[in-house]
């Protein structure tokens, strides 16, 4: 568990995500803006399960002076082949600066685990935060309907050793 500070001064833990997480992770998913209009479709049905939480590095931001149980975003690390999978931030607490914590967490994760680089497919609406913080773009994922209708940009994180 890290405890780091957003720009606005409010402290912020990161914790690895655990099963009971699971259903406030789905509704953070679902309930993402990015995902509305034509995006709708592309989480109208996700799940965030028990079982994913184990199977795979996520972890979880948590604010001191949110109510308990509260989370502010999350995201998911995969190790083989390295990609970030998953990465949410709740509408309400956008621009505090939990996106970049958690990438800045997701990069030291990754460079634990020997990793030098992953692979992110970003949501379209999300290109900008993703150069914002650091990744460079490498192409184009493209569309597989019905599931993804639309071409994604393709990201890579390089992961220095410090």
């Amino acid at each position: 568990m890290s405890s780091r500070t957003s720009p606005t001064s409010r402290p912020i833990t990161i914790r690895r995500a655990v099963a009971r997480d699971a259903k406030r992770l789905t509704r953070l998913v679902r309930g993402s803006s990015a995902y509305e209009g034509e995006y709708a479709s592309a989480v109208a049905g996700y799940r965030v399960g028990a079982d994913y939480i184990e199977a795979h590095r996520a972890f979880v931001a948590v604010g001191a002076d949110e109510p308990v149980g509260r989370i502010l975003g999350f995201y998911s690390l995969v190790l083989a082949p390295p990609e970030l999978d998953l990465l949410f931030v709740a509408d309400e607490v956008q621009g505090r600066g939990i996106g970049r914590l958690l990438v800045a967490h997701m990069k030291s994760e990754a460079r634990a685990a020997g990793l030098d680089r992953l692979k992110v497919v970003s949501h379209v609406p999300a290109e900008g935060f993703y150069h914002r913080v650091g990744a460079v773009r490498t192409g184009t994922a493209f569309a597989n309907p019905p599931a993804v209708p639309w071409d994604r940009p393709e990201f890579e994180f390089r992961v220095s050793p410090e």
